[in-house]
């Protein structure tokens, strides 16, 4: 991932605009370590801060067409671009890069060009003709963007929020699956799949279809010129995600390029749950495996620069964002600058063990619909700006276009989790990738119980967390906390430590509103808490809240004391014997 930057439309002085926006552009220069890059034409700028991925000798930015009349500067991947040049073949390219083809798009079709895109990305592109723009980010989020509002008419655009946050009068999240015309004058939504309208679907499950779209989804995105390797925390996700990358690496330009022999990357605290499993995992498909460990002050010591990198004060969002910092550091300090992640299968497919209790499936539905809707304000934001802070790259092939067209398209009665038929949590990917003949995964890794990813670096990680904000935010504090934030008020004292760093760095009210907020039971929607009663007062986001599923649930009469009024008081732990939801051996 690299990072973007422009300003279109100013009316200050030129030089001084131009400082001033090279000043920002290296607020972003941990996303781009490799090189900087600048164009200006008249009130309009554009920079950018680059990651080679792709082309590494020439492919740096900003981007043009054969006249330099179109400039684009880009954040992304863009898979099919081998096929797009294709489509391309009246036009001169004057790179390697994936992205160059935004601009020759732009020259044959216009604005109408975004749906052609494979890929992930955040673009700004700057029409010199007539001193127009478009910006557009990808379908679900994948990369971070934001736009702002200057008070002189000009109009900011971000790869992240401190780029832009100190100058706008107003600032906001750029919607993902939109573009941004100045023609226009405002946002147009280019992405529209099937599953948006979040209309019940109806096409029965068919497992190799299903594995079908998902190996593919991974094949594309071994598309590299550097050294790569797999996040591997020895769930279902990431499991998956090396099984499949270790069985089609073989013949692609990666391996003749680095090697057949796959890296793995694992964090946690020290016997953690993830430890334990992503080892077995490593063994078992051949990785050159990699294992890094932190303490819980670790933790605590990077959650001022976890948050500043984030930008953002939701507690799950950080909980499990500072394990993967710390791991990103490691990983770049190997000489590798991309991974491939499992993020975004438990929304497409319910893996959340809240969703134990959907009712039906057409809630459920509903349910995964919203998740996928939010991710850019969770995992994708996560997983992007905790990896990109070290100058990391993470692709996600869970969130591939045409894979979640495949997902979504699945009648939910087959996500449903039904005990009586042993169907436990995302049975029907287990059940796509169960093969007997040539076996992906061990069966009990197969049909691991779902751990989120901040409780499966180690259980005291969060206890550990909950106890330094107990020692740093007081009952008098919380006491006030609503007249103090009125907006997204915290309810725990780890949330409230949390929005106290954040307000440091980001005190507009413009950033307060770019954080998510509402009630939450095991990484639920608000909507998702009325499944069951008991989650009113167990309102937390570690897996261990969804009782009676998770199999080290906490003790319920502990919970109302410790989650929601902050005391001292630590969860004991008990062994919850949930019906169909047991490990498989």
């Amino acid at each position: 991932m690299c990072g973007i930057l422009a300003v279109l439309g100013c009316a200050d002085d030129t030089q001084g605009k131009r400082v001033r926006v090279l000043e920002l552009s290296r607020r972003l220069k941990h996303r781009g370590p490799d090189w900087s890059g600048m164009h200006q034409v008249g009130d309009c700028y554009l920079s950018h801060q680059r990651l080679a991925i792709i082309d590494p000798a020439s492919g740096d930015q900003p981007l043009y067409n054969e006249d330099k009349s179109i400039v684009v500067t880009v954040n992304g991947e863009i898979y099919n671009h081998e096929q797009l040049r294709a489509q391309l073949s009246s036009h001169t390219f004057r790179t390697g890069s994936d992205c160059e083809v935004i601009a020759h798009l732009y020259e044959e079709h216009g604005e109408n060009f975004i749906d052609m895109l494979d890929g992930v990305f955040s673009f700004v592109l700057l029409d010199t003709r007539d001193n127009s723009f478009i910006a557009a980010r990808d379908a679900i989020g994948v990369t971070p963007l934001y736009i702002g509002w200057g008070i002189d008419g000009s109009v900011w655009i971000s790869s992240e929020m401190k780029g832009l946050n100190d100058d706008c009068e107003h600032f906001e999240i750029f919607p993902p699956g939109h573009l941004y015309s100045s023609k226009q004058g405002g946002f147009k939504r280019w992405y529209n799949p099937p599953w948006f309208s979040e209309v019940i679907p109806s096409v029965p499950y068919d497992p190799l279809a299903l594995r079908k779209a998902f190996e593919k989804a991974v094949i594309k995105r071994l598309m590299t010129d550097v050294p790569f390797g797999v996040l591997l925390s020895g769930g279902l996700d990431s499991s998956l995600v090396a099984a499949v990358t270790v069985r089609h690496l073989a013949g692609t330009k990666a391996a003749k390029r680095w090697g057949t022999k796959l890296h793995s990357f694992c964090v946690g605290l020290e016997g953690s749950p993830d430890l334990k499993a992503a080892k077995e995992v490593a063994n078992y498909l051949g990785t050159m495996h990699h294992e890094f460990t932190f303490t819980v002050q670790d933790g605590i010591d990077a959650i001022e620069d976890v948050i500043y990198h984030t930008e953002t004060y939701d507690v799950t969002t950080i909980r499990a964002s500072t394990p993967m910092f710390l791991m990103s550091r490691k990983i770049k300090s190997l000489g590798v600058k991309m991974v491939i992640s499992g993020e975004g299968s438990d929304e497409i497919f319910g893996g959340y063990l809240y969703f134990h209790k959907a009712p039906n499936k057409e809630e459920l539905h509903h349910e995964t619909c919203q998740k996928i809707k939010a991710l850019h304000q969770y995992d994708c934001l996560r997983a992007n700006k905790a990896t990109s802070a070290w100058g990391l790259e993470a692709r996600v092939p869970f969130l591939d276009k045409e894979f979640i067209n495949e997902a979504m398209s699945i009648d939910p009665e087959w996500k449903m989790i039904r005990p009586d038929l042993g169907r436990i949590e995302k049975w029907v990917l287990r059940k796509a990738f169960d093969d007997e003949e040539q076996p992906f995964l061990p069966k009990h890794i197969l049909y691991r119980q779902k751990e989120q990813f901040s409780d499966g670096v180690g259980y005291s990680w969060i206890d550990g967390l909950k106890a330094h904000a107990e020692s740093n935010v007081t009952d008098k504090m919380m006491s006030n906390a609503k007249f103090i934030y009125p907006h997204n008020t915290p309810t725990t004292k780890e949330a409230y430590c949390y929005r106290m760093i954040f307000e440091r760095f980001f005190p507009q009210n413009s950033a307060i509103l770019t954080v998510p907020g509402g009630p939450s039971v095991a990484c639920s929607t608000a909507k998702a808490v009325e499944w069951d009663a008991q989650w009113s007062g167990n309102l937390d986001p570690s897996g261990r809240a969804a009782l009676g599923v998770h199999l080290s649930a906490y003790e319920q009469e502990h919970l109302p004391a410790t989650i929601l009024t902050g005391t001292s008081k630590k969860p004991r732990m008990i062994e919850v014997a949930a019906p169909g939801v047991a490990i498989e051996s």
